[in-house]
């Protein structure tokens, strides 16, 4: 019962943020289902004349299909980017499978009885096929694009895993927060709109199967649902929230973290309030910084929050420094000549990398430091977010330190791991010392005695450019310095994570208590 009162309140009060990743996911998928069916049905009645390259088509759609969806996103982000584009390209190779194959199956399983009959009658070869093909197919591929349409407002959620939005970034943003009612909105939301879809296109279907004035009726159904298109297209366009035609605008990004998010929402909130600028929100991408930071060298973002440690061993992969002012003048220095990118400033906190345990656990093991748990680490199992396998400052170089030989290492996302311990799937996870969920949870905080991980102070980093564009942005970002805590920041997460409040109105107080808004 709790549970659905706080899908109720999720829904009433969060309903401009659902309305603009509803219109979002329209949008995404009707671009995507106009040029699937387009491509589609134009590519399978041109491979019903030529075998060779029906094989051909055909085995590669089949191939592309197979590839996990999730990888597909990833790997045209070097191409294409993160973002609306990458998502449409992505959603178009996974839709054509079925709209290809059904257009070609309806129109090659018409009786050839009939084709004769039609052609002995004078017919030219386009009234065969407009007449009698193509009707007589029109089931069968109405069926494909039924399936296409359902399986393409499902995969749209994964979209914002590479910043596109949509209702996806609801249920990523409820898993990074902790949050099931937001997870059961943005889930319950993406199969109300794929039902509607497949109950529209479910009767369009029928009512091709009916007899009786099956020609009008047909007409009839398919304008109304073209139309009926054409509408809700035209009504999402006129109420969306101004985007791309906003001549003041700036992207701020973020990771996929409750502590990105309200960092995302103070820089967000501070520029739109402050200035005429638009603020276009990139939230909760996947990969972090891997795929953050080249996106800001391309220019697809302007700013977002970084750690000074990840930004120094990953990024760069400069050898460990230890004293945390050198880290940040070394960095400023390094990121302005390479990349022409600006730390505008250091938010206050240190969110080092750190390794956790449940207390009593801890008690009873007599463990308190890395070099004690590597020692007893042959009775555990460690879990850790994906990249923190391949990160420089990760497990490959910690285990050169610390020689820890865990029984198993278990990979899984990085909002997952409180959950995995919880569950007893691991023993041991990887933490950041802000997180709030260590003291609810009660964890043992390990130390770092041979003082591995480096100082993870975050900051915010802004693209040169974009200062030039924007040259009060300089000014309005600094007056963030020094103003987050560790215990502040532990606060805010706290707010997030454990009693579920949006980082938009958490991000709002911490500006107001701070008088940074006008």
């Amino acid at each position: 019962m709790t549970l659905l009162n706080d899908f109720f309140t999720t829904i009433a009060e969060r309903r401009d943020y659902l309305y603009e990743l509803l219109v979002q996911h329209i949008l995404l998928s009707l671009g995507a289902i106009f040029i699937i069916t387009v491509i589609g049905i134009s590519t399978g009645i041109a491979i019903l004349q030529s075998k060779k390259w029906r094989q051909i088509i055909l085995g590669t759609v089949n191939f592309l299909y197979t590839i996990p969806s999730i990888a597909m996103f990833g790997l045209f982000i070097p191409l294409i980017g993160i973002g609306y584009g990458n998502a449409l390209v992505v959603l178009v190779i996974y839709g054509l499978l079925p709209v290809i194959r059904n257009t070609y199956t309806g129109l090659n399983e018409v009786d050839p009885l009939l084709l004769d009959a039609a052609k002995g009658m004078g017919a030219t070869p386009w009234q065969v096929f407009s007449i009698v093909r193509w009707p007589l197919a029109l089931p069968t591929i109405l069926s494909g694009f039924r399936t296409m349409v359902v399986m393409t407002i499902a995969l749209a959620g994964l979209a914002s895993f590479i910043g596109a939005g949509g209702l996806g970034q609801a249920i990523y943003r409820g898993i990074n927060t902790n949050n099931s009612s937001l997870i059961l909105v943005g889930s319950i939301a993406v199969a109300l709109l794929a039902l509607v879809a497949d109950l529209g296109i479910g009767a369009i279907e029928k009512s091709l199967k009916t007899k009786v004035k099956k020609t009008d009726k047909k007409g009839r159904f398919l304008k109304y649902f073209g139309l009926g298109i054409l509408v809700l297209l035209f009504i999402s366009m006129l109420t969306s929230k101004p985007g791309n035609s906003f001549e003041k605008k700036i992207v701020v990004a973020t990771k996929p973290t409750a502590e990105q998010y309200i960092l995302g929402e103070i820089i967000s909130q501070l520029v739109e309030n402050n200035t005429d600028i638009q603020v276009i929100k990139k939230f909760g991408i996947g990969g972090g910084t891997s795929n953050i930071h080249p996106a800001m060298l391309k220019g697809e973002i302007d700013i977002y929050p970084e750690y000074t440690g990840t930004a120094w061993l990953f990024v760069l992969k400069e050898p460990q420094m230890n004293n945390p002012d050198s880290l940040y003048l070394a960095l400023k220095k390094t990121y302005a000549e390479q990349f022409n990118l600006e730390w505008a400033c250091r938010l206050g906190f240190n969110n080092t990398f750190t390794l956790a345990l449940p207390e009593t656990v801890a008690k009873n093991q007599n463990i308190t430091t890395f070099s004690e748990l590597a020692v007893k680490s042959n009775q555990f199992v460690f879990g850790a977010e994906f990249d923190f396998f391949e990160r420089e400052d990760g497990f490959a170089g910690l285990s050169k330190v610390y020689p820890f030989n865990f029984k198993n290492k278990v990979e899984l996302d990085i909002n997952l791991k409180f959950q995995a311990l919880e569950n007893h799937t691991v023993d041991v996870i990887n933490a950041f010392s802000t997180d709030s969920r260590i003291r609810q949870m009660n964890l043992r905080v390990l130390k770092d005695d041979k003082h591995f991980f480096p100082a993870y102070q975050a900051g915010i980093v802004i693209r040169n450019e974009t200062l030039q564009k924007y040259p009060e942005l300089k000014g309005l970002i600094k007056r963030l310095e020094n103003t987050i805590s560790d215990s502040a920041m532990l606060q805010l997460n706290y707010k997030v994570e454990i009693e579920k409040k949006s980082p938009n109105e958490v991000a709002a107080n911490f500006l107001k208590q701070h008088k940074l808004l006008k």
